[in-house]
């Protein structure tokens, strides 16, 4: 989280680009850094061995930076990064399309009574998400950064609005995802996805309105993952799906 002082230059700086200001809107945390949340050392990850099993069952959750906030959602969860419980992003629409994937058996999101107060790591995810019954979890973060005048503003920064100078803005959302065996840890693959919302002038009046621009660039970019992660999930099920099918038939003959 950037400091009082930080902030208070941000704003005086956005303050200086437009004229009329009637009111401010904070734009919302960080995502959280999949690197800083799960660092094992170079042998532990090397042992890691993927456990795969098909029909998978996924649990889904959405993970964003330490004291996360926005206008329409707060994170749950003390530590490194927090859980973001609200299915405003990923929501029925999505659902149903991680649902009808090839050789999936269901999918279910993570809700606040399965995660443990602290989050230190993804492995407490993982709990979470074997509690489930969950063979594979989908977490994913997003970026999102508001540009103005060719001047990129950071998380949780107070942006003064009223009249805009000019037509040069822009709210752009990075949506990044892994897929994790809940087992063992191994990463099977990731997918990344990125969306804009220009046309800021006629809503920088109104917070309410600038936080529907937000919200709009924020689900187009998880369309776009679901599309992409669709992809990845293609390649993980191609990869490993017939060495499930020759296993279990070796079982079977045993």
């Amino acid at each position: 989280m950037r400091s009082r002082s930080s902030v208070a230059v941000g704003a005086m700086v956005v303050a200086a680009l437009f004229q009329g200001c009637a009111t401010n809107y904070v734009t919302p945390g960080g995502p959280a850094n999949f690197a800083d949340i799960d660092r094992p050392d170079i042998r532990e990850l090397a042992a890691r061995k993927a456990s795969p099993n098909f029909p998978a069952r996924i649990a889904l959750t959405r993970v964003q930076a330490a004291g996360y906030r926005s206008q329409t959602a707060e994170g749950v969860g003390r530590g490194p990064f927090t859980v973001i419980t609200v299915q405003e992003l990923f929501g029925d629409k999505e659902l149903q399309s991680v649902s009808e994937w090839r050789n999936v058996a269901g999918v279910a999101p993570l809700n606040s009574l399965l995660l443990p107060p602290s989050l230190n790591s993804l492995d407490d995810l993982r709990v979470a998400a074997a509690k489930l019954q969950a063979d594979v979890l989908l977490v994913y973060t997003l970026d999102t950064l508001f540009r103005v005048q060719s001047k990129t503003f950071s998380p949780l920064t107070i942006l003064s609005l009223g009249i805009l100078a000019d037509r040069d803005a822009r709210v752009t959302a990075t949506a990044s995802a892994l897929l994790i065996d809940v087992r063992t840890g191994f990463v099977y693959g990731l997918a990344e996805a990125m969306a804009s919302a220009s046309e800021l002038t006629n809503v920088w009046h109104s917070a309410d309105a600038m936080d529907r621009k937000r919200l709009e660039a924020e689900k187009q970019a998880v369309q776009e993952l679901v599309v992409n992660l669709k992809s990845t999930w293609e390649g993980i099920v191609k990869q490993y799906a017939k060495r499930v099918a020759d296993e279990r038939l070796e079982q079977t003959g045993a």
